[in-house]
């Protein structure tokens, strides 16, 4: 068994989870009252952070765990979940990359965080060109196709 409390939660943004068109969205990440403000200094220094949330949304009678076409879409291939990055997952763990805006406190803001008001936020981290994919990054047409909306 694995505990996880979240470290903060997201406030404001959008509201529904609703595909496409993240980029411009912006929200705080508010930290959890067991961290003090000091945990989050310097990170106004970065340009990035990677947010790992929790998709609390997700009952679990929706989790998949083998394959399925991304987004319901039958002209893609059927992959299994852990070769796409939907939100059905065993775990409901989702991560992104986001621009940090500012820090005030204990809020964080954030803009392209693909995560909606009130999902709980795992853990922040910098992003650091050092940890960055070294090498060219692949991937599959159907994922290029999917994704041509989503930022």
């Amino acid at each position: 068994m694995i505990t996880l409390e979240p470290v903060g939660w997201v406030r404001g943004g959008r509201s529904d989870p609703v595909d496409d068109n993240w980029d411009s969205e912006q929200a705080v990440i508010e930290l959890a009252p067991a961290f003090p403000e000091g945990a989050l200094a310097g990170l106004e220094t970065f340009s990035h952070a990677e947010i790992i949330f929790f998709f609390n949304r997700v009952p679990e009678s929706k989790i998949e765990t083998g394959a399925r076409h991304p987004r319901g879409n039958t002209a893609w291939p059927q992959v299994g979940i852990f070769a796409q990055r939907g939100k059905n997952r065993p775990n409901r763990l989702g991560l992104c990359t986001c621009r940090i805006i500012s820090l005030a406190g204990r809020s964080l803001r954030v803009q392209g965080l693909d995560a909606i008001d009130a999902t709980p936020v795992l853990d922040i981290k910098p992003v650091m060109r050092e940890f960055l994919p070294r090498g060219p990054v692949s991937q599959p047409e159907w994922a290029t196709e999917l994704m041509q909306g989503y930022w």
